[in-house]
C-alpha cells in the first residue's frame, strides 16, 4: 500500500510521483497546461524577499499564473502552469512535493430530538446551544435570507473572530450578520479548470460568483449543524413542525469552494481550509470527498492535509464518510485526524404505497408533493423489459413517449440521478413512476422532491412489481402518498448508501469513526434552485429534504461545537473520543442495529463506533487524546520519512528511533489485523492512555465482549485508578488467537468491544479483528 511504503529520500518519492503523473499525462490528449499545488518549505524563503508572495512570484511562477498563496494550514502556491515547468520546479531546493488540482464531489427537524438533546436540560443547556463557537463549512455558500441564519437575540460575534464577509454577485457584508459572521469564496481553481477546458469560468446564467449559493448544499449542511429555531417548517408539507440545527446558537462562517456546474477543486478546498484556520474557526465542517484523494495516501490529498494543518491548531474536522456504500473499503477522508461520518436513518418516514391491479399493496416512500393520483389506476409498463438498459434506467432520450404516455413507468435506480429519471418520463408523457432498487441498494430508500407522482421501492418490491408486469396481461397501479409519519422503528438503521469500512490506506484505523442521522434530513435551502435541483425545476422551498453522508457529517460538526462550548479546554481528539465512545450500538427497540442492505446487525466497518448518542456525550468519564506528535509517530510508523512528513505536519520533523507501531494511536478504537501467511498461535499488543475527565477519585473495570471462537482478548492492568495526582493511565490490549481455530463470517471479520466501568460511566471501544490485510 502507498501509506506503508518507505522511500530512501523524498526527492525519489516526488519525482517518482511526478514522472508517473507524466507519464499518465502523455498516454492521453491533455491540454499543455494544467493546475499544480506547490507544498514549500517556508522556512527557506531568502531574506531578499519581503513576503512568500513576492518570493514565489519571483522563482517559480508569473503572478498571472499563481492562483493561491496557503500560508496557514500549508505553506505553498497553486498555480496552472505546464507539465515542463511544473516538472522543472521539483528540481528546486524549497519544493517538497506537488501535485495535480483534482476535482471532488459532495457527499450529498427532527433529529437533534433523535440524538438525544432537549430543550432547557442535558447538552443543550451546559453548553448554552453552542454560543459563541464558530463553524466553518466549506461547501457551496449559504443562502444568508433563511430563517435559520437569524441572530435574533444573539450576542456580539467572538472578539477573536478575524474573518470577513465578501462582496460578490447579489452578496454583501450587510448579508451577515451575528450568525453569519463570516462569508467567503474561492473559484480560482474552479475558473482555471473551466480556461483550460475551453470555457470562461463560472457559468453566470447558473452560479453567483460570491458565498451564494446557487446548489443548496452548503445552506442545509450549515442550519443542519448551527439553524436557528424556526417554526412551522415543512418541504411542501412534509416533516412539519420546528427546524432547528444541533447547535443552533453557534456561528457560521460559509467558505464557498464548491461550484454547480464542476465540483470541488483541491486547490480551492485547500485556500478554504487555509483562510477558515486563519479567521478563527472552532470547528470545520467538510461534506466532500472522492476524487483522487479517496485513495491518495495522505501527503497527496489536500483534504487531508488541510485538516491536519487545522486540527494541529485545535479545530475539529468533521468529513463525510461517502455514499458508494454498501461496498466494502468504500469509506473515504481515512485520515486519523479527521472524523469520518457514516450516515443513519431516524425515527421519521414518508410513506407511499404502490396498489397494484391485483390488489397487492408494496411498501415505499416518496417526498412528491402536487397533484395525487387519488387511487385511480393507470397502465403499468417496465421499459427495461424490451427497450434494453438505458430504457430501463430512463435515461434521457431512452424512453419512447409511445409505449410510456398515460402509464405509470417501472425505473431501474441507477447511473442517472433519481429525480432526472422522473423527470424524463413526464417529458415522455408518463403520469408516474415507480422506482426501483437494485440487489446492490437493497431495501434502502431516500425520499425525493419528485416532479412527477413517484414512489421508490426496494429491490425485493421491484422484482415483486416487474413480475406483476410480466406475467399479466394489462396490469395497472396506483400511488398513494400517506404524508409523514414519526416513531418508526427500527431506529437507526445503516444507510445501505453509507461507504464502509475497512480503511484502504491505514486498516490499522477504524473508519468511519461513528454513523450520524444522514436519511431524509430537513434543514434550509435555497431559492435559487427547486427542490429536487432540476434546472427545470422553478418550485420555491424554504426547507429541503436531503439524504446522504453529507447529512451526516453537519449533525457531527453540531455536537463539536456543544462540546466545545461546554468543554473549551478539550482538544479535538478528546471531542472526537467522547463522541465516539459513548456512541450508541442498538436501535430503538433495544436490538444492535442493523445494515439497510442485508437487514443482519451492522459490524464496525458499517458504523464505526456507533451512531452519535448526546445525551452521554458531554460526560464520557474518560477519553482517549492524541498530540501532534503522536500523529507524527504515526506517519513515521507507516513509512513516512520526515521530508514526507513534513509536507503533511508543516514543521520539519523528526522520526523516533526505534520504529513505532502504526496500531499504537492512541485511537478509541482498535483494529487487529491478522496477516493470512500467518499460522498457529499468534497475538499482537495495542497500547491505549486514558484520561480522566470525570470525577477526580475514579475507578475503572475493564470489559470486554468479542463472541467469537478462537480469539482471546486480555487487558492488563484489569483496574484503572485514577486520583487527584494521577490523570492519565496507560493499558496494553493483547489479541491472541490461533489460526486454526479462528471463526470469521463472510466478511472474514471479527467484532467486539472493550469498555471501561465505573458504576456511572461505560467508555467503549469496538474491537475489529480481520483476517486479511486488505489491498
Amino acid at each position: 500500500m502507498a501509506s506503508s511504503t518507505s522511500f530512501p529520500s523524498s526527492l525519489f518519492l516526488f519525482i517518482f510521483f511526478f514522472s508517473a503523473l507524466l507519464s499518465q499525462t502523455l498516454s492521453i490528449p491533455s491540454p499543455p497546461h494544467k493546475t499544480y499545488i506547490f507544498r514549500i518549505d517556508a522556512q527557506s524563503k531568502p531574506s531578499i524577499f519581503s513576503t512568500h508572495y513576492h518570493w514565489y512570484t519571483s522563482t517559480f511562477a508569473p503572478p498571472t499564473q499563481i492562483l493561491h498563496t496557503y500560508s496557514t494550514v500549508f505553506h505553498g502556491f497553486s498555480a496552472t502552469l505546464s507539465s515542463s515547468h511544473a516538472a522543472s520546479l521539483l528540481s528546486h531546493p524549497s519544493v517538497l512535493a506537488v501535485f495535480e488540482d483534482r476535482s471532488r464531489s459532495l457527499h450529498t427537524t427532527r433529529s437533534p430530538q433523535f440524538l438525544g438533546l432537549r430543550n432547557q436540560r442535558g447538552l443543550w443547556s451546559d453548553s448554552d446551544y453552542g454560543s459563541d463557537v464558530i463553524i466553518g463549512f466549506l461547501d457551496t455558500g449559504i443562502w444568508p435570507e433563511r430563517r435559520s441564519f437569524s441572530d435574533l437575540n444573539l450576542g456580539p460575534v467572538p472578539a477573536r473572530w478575524k474573518g470577513q464577509c465578501e462582496s460578490g454577485v447579489r452578496f454583501s457584508p450587510s448579508n451577515c450578520n451575528r450568525k453569519l459572521v463570516g462569508a467567503r469564496f474561492f473559484n480560482q481553481g474552479h475558473e482555471a479548470a473551466a480556461r483550460l477546458a475551453g470555457g470562461t469560468g463560472v457559468n453566470a446564467t447558473i452560479e453567483f460568483r460570491s458565498p451564494r449559493d446557487a446548489d443548496g448544499h452548503g445552506t442545509h449542511t450549515a442550519s443542519t449543524a448551527a439553524g436557528r429555531h424556526a417554526f412551522q417548517a415543512s418541504m411542501a408539507g412534509y416533516a412539519a413542525g420546528i427546524a432547528k440545527g444541533v447547535a443552533p446558537k453557534a456561528r457560521i462562517a460559509a467558505y464557498k469552494v464548491c461550484w454547480k456546474d464542476s465540483g470541488c477543486y483541491d486547490s480551492d478546498i485547500l485556500a478554504g481550509f487555509d483562510h477558515a484556520v486563519a479567521d478563527g474557526v472552532d470547528v470545520i465542517s467538510i461534506s466532500i470527498g472522492g476524487g483522487n484523494g479517496a485513495t491518495s495516501p495522505y501527503y497527496l490529498d489536500p483534504i487531508a492535509v488541510g485538516s491536519y494543518g487545522a486540527v494541529s491548531r485545535g479545530v475539529f474536522v468533521s468529513s463525510s464518510a461517502g455514499n458508494d456504500g454498501p461496498a466494502l473499503m468504500s469509506v473515504t477522508n481515512l485520515a486519523p485526524w479527521l472524523t469520518t461520518v457514516g450516515a443513519g436513518t431516524i425515527d421519521r418516514n414518508f410513506p407511499a404505497d404502490v396498489i397494484l391491479g391485483n390488489g397487492r399493496k408494496l411498501n415505499g416512500v416518496s417526498l412528491y408533493s402536487g397533484k395525487q393520483l387519488v387511487g385511480k389506476m393507470f397502465p403499468l409498463v417496465y421499459p427495461g423489459k424490451s427497450g434494453g438498459l438505458s430504457s430501463s434506467l430512463c435515461m434521457e432520450n431512452a424512453l419512447d413517449p409511445r409505449v410510456v404516455r398515460g402509464k405509470i413507468v417501472i425505473c431501474d435506480r441507477g447511473s442517472n440521478p433519481r429525480v432526472t429519471k422522473g423527470l424524463v418520463v413526464k417529458n415522455s408523457g408518463g403520469v408516474g413512476m415507480i422506482l426501483a432498487n437494485g440487489i446492490s441498494n437493497g431495501e434502502g430508500l431516500v425520499g425525493d422532491p419528485h416532479v412527477l407522482p413517484a414512489c421508490a421501492v426496494g429491490a425485493d418490491e421491484g422484482d415483486a412489481v416487474k413480475s406483476y408486469v410480466s406475467s399479466t396481461v394489462n396490469p395497472m397501479a396506483t400511488i398513494v402518498f400517506r404524508g409523514t409519519v414519526v416513531g418508526v422503528k427500527p431506529a437507526p438503521v445503516v444507510a445501505s448508501f453509507s461507504a464502509r469500512g475497512p480503511n484502504a490506506l491505514s486498516p490499522e484505523i477504524l473508519k468511519p469513526d461513528l454513523i450520524a442521522p444522514g436519511v431524509n434530513i430537513l434543514a434550509a435551502w435555497t431559492d435559487a434552485v427547486g427542490p429536487t435541483g432540476l434546472d427545470s425545476d422553478t418550485r420555491k422551498t424554504e426547507f429541503n429534504i436531503l439524504s446522504g453522508t453529507s447529512m451526516a457529517c453537519p449533525h457531527v460538526s453540531g455536537a463539536a461545537a456543544l462540546l466545545k462550548s461546554a468543554h473549551p479546554e478539550w482538544s479535538s481528539a478528546a471531542v472526537r473520543s467522547a463522541l465516539m465512545t459513548t456512541a450508541g450500538i442498538n436501535d430503538n427497540r433495544f436490538q444492535l442495529m442493523t445494515d439497510e442492505s442485508t437487514g443482519k446487525p451492522a459490524t464496525p466497518y458499517d458504523v464505526g463506533a456507533g451512531h452519535l448518542n448526546l445525551d452521554l456525550a458531554m460526560d464520557p468519564g474518560l477519553v482517549y487524546d492524541i498530540g501532534n506528535q503522536d500523529y507524527v509517530n504515526y506517519l513515521c510508523s507507516i513509512g513516512y520519512n520526515p521530508k514526507t512528513i513534513q509536507v503533511i505536519t508543516h514543521m520539519p520533523v523528526t522520526c523516533p528511533l526505534k520504529k513505532p507501531s502504526p496500531g499504537n494511536l492512541n485511537y478509541p478504537s482498535i483494529s487487529v489485523i491478522f496477516d493470512g501467511s500467518e499460522s498457529g498461535y499468534v497475538s499482537k499488543m495495542f497500547i491505549r492512555t486514558a484520561t480522566n475527565v470525570g470525577p477526580v477519585n475514579s475507578i475503572y473495570k475493564v470489559k470486554v465482549e468479542l463472541p467469537a471462537k478462537g480469539v482471546v482478548v486480555s487487558v492488563k492492568p484489569a483496574k484503572l485508578v485514577f486520583s487527584e495526582l494521577v490523570k492519565k493511565q496507560s493499558f496494553a490490549v493483547t489479541v491472541s488467537a490461533n489460526s486454526k481455530n479462528l471463526s470469521f463470517d463472510e466478511s472474514d471479520v471479527i467484532y467486539g468491544f472493550l469498555s471501561w466501568l465505573d458504576g456511572k460511566h461505560v467508555v467503549r471501544s469496538p474491537i475489529v479483528v480481520t483476517r486479511f490485510m486488505p489491498l
